[in-house]
């Protein structure tokens, strides 16, 4: 792989999630390339508006942080918001004193475009992981599309909703870090359903609600940042609040069913979630909301819902199936980040550049 590489991300690093780009910068690291990780400025409206907390921000670093695997971070503080304001990646890097050249930029926020991206290296790679049908961040997409050497879609959903492309396309589902989140204990689980992810609309707390009272006797974890639920919950859900990276393993250890209780919010079609292979990889059965990307496959812990007419049956399949769920453990060997690593290398390395 191209010996620097940039990475301009919609999250950092010092908090509860990990998304795709952490997981390829630290991968990328370790091989011995110089990665550098910024992600989308907080700014003082952020701040003053509650939307970052003075905690979140005190715990970000003032100016590049070089984590143990070598990823330089930075986490730009703004005025504004992206994309207003005078804020210029190529500047931001230079006040700094980072590198201003690279060998291939990878940029997954539309709000991090700007006119100095182009110029940073011969290869600009669009890595889009979410749907963005209008607003800003649609037209910011479609600016770094004609800019780009290629694309690489997290799921084929995302790049359909790209449209017509000339640029040399891939679709690379994201993985999973296996060894992290593997078990060598091979007990039985209790009857416990974990989520963690974000719990904003996308998340469809009737349908926890309605399993919390149909199962009594199954315990239902909620884990993630700002949540907000109703006000009056079943006895059996346990809102957990966010539980940092490193305690994941644990938490899903605890746990026999694994969950992707998505809404009927339109962006939910074209999500790789994370978390499906992080489930299976701690020994979880998975039971998900299905989408054009998410689909059943039972034989591996797997089972899908349409909606409130199966989605009882579904999660009764779920809690049926073999705990641990050893062939969910296999099927998440395969998608680790190594391999996805070495596709994107492969795909970058054969782009043309400018």
């Amino acid at each position: 792989m191209s010996d620097r590489i940039l990475f301009l991300s919609h999250t950092h690093a010092f908090g509860p999630f990990r998304v795709g780009s952490h997981h390829y910068a630290r991968t990328l690291a370790r091989s011995g390339a110089d990665v550098v990780h910024l992600s989308t400025p907080i700014s003082l409206a952020h701040r003053l508006t509650g939307r970052v907390s003075r905690t979140e921000s005190a715990a970000l670093p003032k100016g590049p942080y070089r984590d143990a695997d070598g990823v330089a971070h930075l986490v730009p503080r703004t005025t504004l918001p992206r994309p207003y304001g005078p804020f210029r990646v190529a500047r931001e890097l230079g006040r700094w004193g980072l590198a201003t050249t690279f060998d291939a930029v990878l940029i997954d926020q539309p709000l991090l475009w700007d006119a100095s991206v182009r110029p940073l290296a011969p290869r600009l790679v669009y890595r889009p992981t979410d749907l963005y049908p209008d607003g800003v961040k649609a037209g910011l997409q479609q600016r770094i599309i004609a800019a780009s050497d290629g694309i690489i879609a997290t799921s084929a959903e995302v790049l359909r909703a790209l449209g017509e492309v000339s640029a040399p396309a891939l679709m690379l589902p994201n993985g999973v870090d296996a060894a992290r989140f593997g078990d060598s204990g091979f007990a039985a689980r209790p009857d416990r359903a974990v989520y963690v992810g974000a719990l904003d609309g996308r998340f469809d707390w009737a349908r926890v609600i309605a399993w919390a009272r149909t199962h009594p006797h199954v315990t239902f974890a909620i884990a993630g940042p700002s949540a907000s639920p109703p006000a009056s919950l079943p006895s059996n859900v346990e809102v957990l609040g966010p539980v940092a990276y490193d305690a994941l393993p644990t938490l899903l250890h605890g746990a026999r069913v694994g969950l992707l209780p998505l809404s009927d919010d339109p962006l939910n079609a074209g999500r790789s979630p994370m978390k499906l292979y992080e489930y299976l990889a701690a020994g979880l059965a998975v039971v998900a909301r299905s989408t054009p990307v998410l689909g059943a496959d039972e034989a591996t812990g797997v089972f899908t819902y349409t909606g409130p007419a199966d989605a009882d049956a579904a999660l009764e399949r779920t809690l049926a199936h073999s705990s641990p769920n050893v062939a969910g453990v296999a099927r998440a060997a395969e998608e680790s980040w190594e391999a996805k690593t070495a596709a994107l290398v492969g795909f970058v390395e054969g782009l043309r550049g400018r």
